[in-house]
């Protein structure tokens, strides 16, 4: 109860800030967001490439994790899967707010469970969001990101989506390591203070999901 009022305040924070409290929006944000999601980057800092890549890529993560969370979830996963693909956190925290604690999962793996399981597409994904990574700090102009930070809303609540995305994967990990019979504390709290990086080497490494044929 009281991690789905912190998620609560959080989440009604999180739209209050975006929408009230964060630097005014600019307008050529539109055009930003366009070149962004088609790879006209030339004159775009690549440090804001790499949190608009990261994101997409990580949402892509929490989609697959819903998915096979939902299976036995009184609310349908899908919605919020999809949703977060577009708005990241606005979507992922409803999500954390209404589900249950949720240890097993039951049936056969359909082919949509099998690819969210799939070690090799997290993976790639591990593999492509280092390389972003890596050149975002490399080539990307920090004192550029920082004043688009102060002073464009889209940047600015996009940084903070990118952060809090990577700081809530805890609270949907527990129940996917004991869902593959892994009951091992230290490896959750390795995972929970390596923000990002520890769910990354748990997702390219934890055993396949348990099929239950009947």
């Amino acid at each position: 109860m009281i991690t789905k009022f912190f998620l609560s305040l959080l989440w009604i924070g999180f739209i209050v800030y975006g929408f009230l409290l964060a630097p005014p929006g600019q307008p050529d944000t539109i055009e930003l967001i366009t070149n962004l999601s088609t790879g006209n980057w030339d004159t775009i800092n690549p440090l804001i490439i790499t949190v608009f890549n990261s994101i997409g890529l990580i949402t892509v993560i929490y989609a697959n994790l819903l998915l096979i969370d939902g299976r036995e979830q009184k609310i349908v996963a899908w919605p919020f899967a999809i949703a977060s693909l577009a708005v990241g956190t606005f979507a992922i925290l409803p999500y954390l707010i209404f589900r249950e604690p949720n240890p097993k999962f039951s049936g056969e793996k359909n082919l949509l469970i099998k690819l969210s399981d799939s070690r090799l597409l997290h993976i790639f994904i591990t593999i492509t969001l280092l390389i972003f990574i890596s050149w975002g700090v490399i080539s990307g102009d920090f004192s550029d990101f920082i004043y688009e930070w102060q002073t464009r809303r889209f940047i600015n609540v996009m940084s903070l989506d990118l952060l809090c995305l990577c700081f809530i994967f805890p609270l949907i990990i527990r129940d996917d390591m004991l869902r593959r019979n892994i009951k091992n504390d230290i490896l959750f709290w390795t995972i929970s203070l390596i923000p990002l990086f520890g769910t990354l080497v748990y997702l390219c490494f934890r055993p396949s999901l348990p099929e239950n044929k009947s």
